[in-house]
């Protein structure tokens, strides 16, 4: 149970070991839980069941008719490769079951959620990760004509649908993808699930390819009854067949690839010497795509919770875990899951038990985020008036455990000192690292994970592929992510290696990643001190001095990166420059004032408190244009907004990274040197327009 002490939120572990361990084999990986689905439903309600048996102020389950993708299971998914009439090898219609516990009727074949559905025929090419440095150099070194071709990609590094969406502008008409094990079974040897947690050769990842967030028929608008829909035309969604396949298919279908052999940096781990072709060892040989899938309307469901405010009601502090899955979905979401319903049990204690917090707490159980963050984004489409003014900051967890060597963390500059501070108050879930004198989670992370030159843990941006992203780039709130983690330091994956695979059971947590649930526990008193702090403290814990050192940092980056670049071009360029060191410099100074007024504050004005609190919300809010980025309305945020390159990652001044990305190979340059000047003006307004939410309340002109 958790229980108020000095103002400190603590966690007694027995029970809430237990308690977890109750949630993960019981309720929320015994079955699959596909959103849109009835098992959808039913965690909904389940989980509406349990807040309003603890009291909470109010809970509402709240559905969205939206566009999500199965495949038909009476025309399965396959990729077949051909000698002319002739058979040579197909791809597995299903996983193979290594145990028990995975042969239900209801687990979905790997698929990749928006395929285009049709039967591409053709020569194959290898593009590596399938990035568009791989495109690039494929075409330009190797004189490789995309067009009409399908390409195999290996999964990683980038998302997968930036690598469906590359393929396509390259001209290709279909996309496999595939886990290679110099990425998911790196230190294996002779073991993998279910001896080890590396993925056999039979795991296959499913996963979304949509870019956009939220329903892809009602862009910008809630996907409520009285919506406008686009129709599937008109949507951004893949026009060509895209499908996943384990490793073991894949090494099937590359050795009979001719051509070249690929670069070193581009061979993985399968028994082959990996070639780009196109085509295969005899001119007769053809691979084909039968794929199936199709787009349906359906129906997702949020719960939201509230535990009121007592003083400022009005103000929210948001914790969020999305509930949907591919498959069992053990650690992609569950184990967020069980840390959401072990956190609401215990805030539900302690309001029964008289305590309130200052401020209103929401938890949010989000539906179909595997499909595109859709249950999140519909939501805060839905309510954005409401939420663009009083939410205060929105602290996910997506995933509690992968790993069980450091925590990670991922944020915006203000919640710093909140993820600090309650690191420094969890004890270390590892003994060996207690016995080494690590003795509290914050210990652990700043030996594994130091920032470079500073005697502090390193946090790193926030880009997309989870529920925070509509949050911070639509409305510019707050946001956190934070997970236990592998050792990234040794292990260049870029997932654990059974991620959406129908391996990601209870018996992968229980035995591999986290047996007695002890680091499940940690993440989860991480969250509720996080929570609490945010919600009870007088003056929000936050420092707006980070925000500005933060930036910075980026603009050091970018001129590194780009400065030399832009200093070539003839006219306002280096005025621009100029303008846009003032503006960080702007940003520096009025943080600095403001950490001084702090120190002065009479923490008796109630009015003055909020003001205050107020004006460091605001901070985040300044850096949202709501034109929005170039080409890209819907992503406003001008500092933190998703890669246009990979979606997963974050980019330092994104609307400016973008508008320099190959500049000098583009047919117009001109034209994109105009953006370039459009854009350095804009985020040098920006920044001077964020740091005026710093000043005096008569004294904010510059």
């Amino acid at each position: 149970m958790i229980y108020l002490n000095n103002s400190k939120l603590l966690c007694l572990g027995h029970a809430l070991v237990l308690y977890i361990l109750l949630i993960f084999g019981r309720n929320l990986t015994k079955h699959p839980h596909l959103a849109g689905t009835a098992a959808d439903l039913g965690q909904a309600q389940m989980i509406a069941k349990h807040w309003t048996d603890l009291g909470f102020d109010e809970v509402k389950i709240v559905p969205y008719d939206v566009l999500l993708s199965y495949p038909n299971e009476s025309q399965p998914n396959q990729i077949t490769l051909f000698d002319g009439n002739t058979v040579v090898y197909q791809s597995q219609l299903i996983e193979k079951i290594v145990r028990p516990d995975q042969n239900q009727s209801d687990v979905v074949p790997p698929f990749n959620a928006y395929s285009k559905n049709g039967e591409p025929e053709g020569d194959l090419i290898y593009v590596n990760y399938g990035r568009i440095e791989d495109f690039t150099w494929l075409k330009e070194n190797k004189s490789i004509n995309f067009t009409d071709k399908i390409v195999i990609a290996r999964y990683g590094r980038i998302f997968r649908g930036d690598k469906v969406t590359f393929a396509q502008r390259f001209g290709a008409k279909g996309v496999i993808l595939y886990s290679d094990p110099a990425d998911y079974a790196i230190d294996s040897a002779n073991s993998v699930y279910p001896n080890s947690w590396w993925l056999p050769g039979t795991g296959v990842q499913r996963g979304t390819t949509m870019l956009e967030d939220g329903d892809p028929l009602t862009p910008g608008y809630p996907a409520i009854n009285s919506s406008f829909r686009l129709s599937e035309e008109e949507t951004e969604l893949p026009k060509i067949p895209v499908h996943p396949i384990g490793y073991t298919d894949a090494e099937s279908f590359l050795k009979h690839m001719k051509g070249e052999d690929a670069p070193a940096a581009w061979q993985g781990k399968l028994n082959i010497s990996y070639k780009i072709g196109p085509g295969f060892e005899k001119d007769t040989m053809k691979i084909k795509m039968k794929i199936s899938t199709r787009n349906q309307m359906r129906t997702t469901y949020n719960v939201i919770g509230f535990i009121k405010g007592q003083l400022e009601p009005d103000r929210y502090v948001l914790l969020g875990n999305h509930r949907d899955a591919w498959v069992f979905g053990a650690v992609d979401p569950s184990s967020g899951t069980a840390s959401l319903m072990e956190i609401t049990r215990a805030f539900g204690q302690m309001t029964s038990a008289g305590w309130r917090p200052r401020r209103t707490l929401v938890f949010c159980s989000w539906g179909a985020e595997e499909f595109g963050l859709l249950g999140s984004t519909e939501w805060v489409e839905n309510y954005v008036k409401n939420l663009g003014n009083r939410v205060i900051a929105y602290l996910n967890i997506d995933i509690s455990v992968q790993g069980n060597y450091s925590l990670r963390g991922r944020s915006t500059p203000l919640l710093y000192k909140t993820l600090y501070s309650a690191a420094k108050q969890v004890k270390n879930p590892n003994p060996q690292e207690v016995s080494a004198g690590r003795e509290t989670v914050y210990d652990t992370w700043i030996k594994s994970f130091p920032k470079k030159d500073k005697n502090i843990p390193y946090i790193g941006n926030l880009g997309s592929g989870s529920d925070y992203t509509t949050f911070l780039n639509r409305i510019g709130v707050p946001c956190l992510d934070t997970r236990y983690t592998y050792n990234t330091n040794k292990w260049k994956m870029s997932s654990y290696p059974l991620y959406h695979s129908v391996y990601e059971t209870y018996h992968l947590m229980s035995n591999y990643i986290d047996p007695g649930f002890k680091y499940n526990q940690a993440v989860t008193r991480l969250w509720g001190e996080m929570a609490r702090s945010l919600s009870d403290q007088l003056v929000l814990p936050m420092n707006v001095t980070d925000y500005a050192i933060t930036i910075q940092a980026m603009h050091f980056n970018f001129i590194s990166d780009y400065g030399p670049l832009i200093k070539m071009k003839k006219g306002n360029f280096t005025k621009r420059l100029d303008y846009l060191r003032e503006a960080v410099d702007t940003v520096l100074n009025s943080a600095k004032a403001f950490e001084v007024k702090l120190q002065n504050l009479n923490r008796n004005n109630p009015l003055q408190v909020r003001m205050v609190n107020d004006q460091i919300i605001q901070l985040e809010r300044g850096f949202i244009d709501p034109a929005g980025l170039p080409g890209r309305p819907l992503m406003r945020h001008l500092l933190f907004a998703p890669s246009s390159h990979n979606s997963y990652a974050g980019a330092s001044f994104p609307g400016l990274v973008d508008s320099l990305f190959d500049i000098e190979k583009d047919p117009n340059p001109e034209k994109r040197w105009k953006l370039v000047e459009q854009q350095l003006a804009v985020m040098t307004f920006t920044l001077q327009s964020a740091a005026s939410t710093l000043n005096d309340v008569v004294k904010f002109h510059t």
